[in-house]
């Protein structure tokens, strides 16, 4: 577990996982990863009580993605057993539904970990960005398959493949977000509409997500591909020199 992670189940059955990084954005760190996937698949036992989780961010930032320093000294091992890829396959096969409430920035898997979620909060100020090209890496979390699906082949490619960033009202527009909430009342507002997923008929509420989900195989095939791309771009030359370059320019 980490400090940067807190986990909390609040009232109604829901469960709340929320950043606690400010200092750093939120960036994402092995520990962090493997804090919420702990969360998603407690949630998934039975008996554990919780209907619903809510990802959220802190201080007005949902997260920046993944923390370069930590991302890249884990990638010298196995891609394959990275706690970042851990945490996709979990969002994919999570039988809880998820809601997010996002306020500030939401890049890289903050903004591809809102394509698993079922309902999706936004504050005015919230900002989407994909930049996995720009660091010499691949789309993953599935997002090369579901978002085509949900905003069309031209968008999907603009967003992915120029890392065009998208805002609050896009997101909604889009159809990749439910709503925008004014930011003071966002996570209240996230976690009441948790709170009535989980007050709903489990059962029927299970079998009518994965209606609405479809094909589950196709996503998890998807990630598989984007997996294996996403290890081999990883290790090269571009990649490489896009961390590099980030790297020059962080703090010590």
């Amino acid at each position: 577990m980490t400090d940067h992670v807190r986990i909390t189940d609040e009232p109604g059955g829901v469960r709340l996982v929320q950043l606690v990084r400010p200092e750093k954005k939120n960036a994402l760190t092995g520990a962090m990863y493997d804090a919420m996937r702990e969360a998603l698949e407690g949630a998934d036992r039975e008996g554990s009580g919780v209907g619903a989780v809510v990802f959220a961010g802190s201080e007005g930032v949902f997260t920046a993605g993944n923390d370069i320093v930590d991302f890249v000294a884990r990638a010298e091992a196995s891609f394959g057993e990275a706690p970042s890829l851990r945490f996709i396959r979990q969002l994919a096969v999570t039988r809880t539904p998820m809601v997010a409430a996002v306020d500030g920035l939401a890049v890289g898997v903050g903004t591809t970990l809102t394509y698993h979620c079922d309902l999706v909060y936004v504050a005015p100020a919230a900002t989407f960005r994909m930049p996995f090209v720009d660091l010499g890496l691949v789309p993953e979390a599935a997002s090369s398959y579901l978002l085509p699906r949900r905003v069309g082949l031209a968008k999907a490619t603009e967003l992915l493949l120029l890392g065009e960033a998208y805002g609050a009202d896009e997101a909604v527009r889009l159809g990749l977000a439910n709503a925008v909430v004014p930011a003071d009342g966002l996570l209240e507002h996230a976690l009441a509409q948790g709170a009535k997923l989980a007050a709903k008929p489990r059962q029927a509420l299970a079998a009518a997500r994965r209606l609405i989900r479809g094909d589950h195989a196709a996503v998890q095939s998807a990630m598989a591909a984007e997996a294996e791309a996403f290890d081999e771009a990883l290790r090269s030359p571009e990649a490489q020199a896009a961390f590099q370059r980030f790297l020059s320019r962080a703090p010590r």
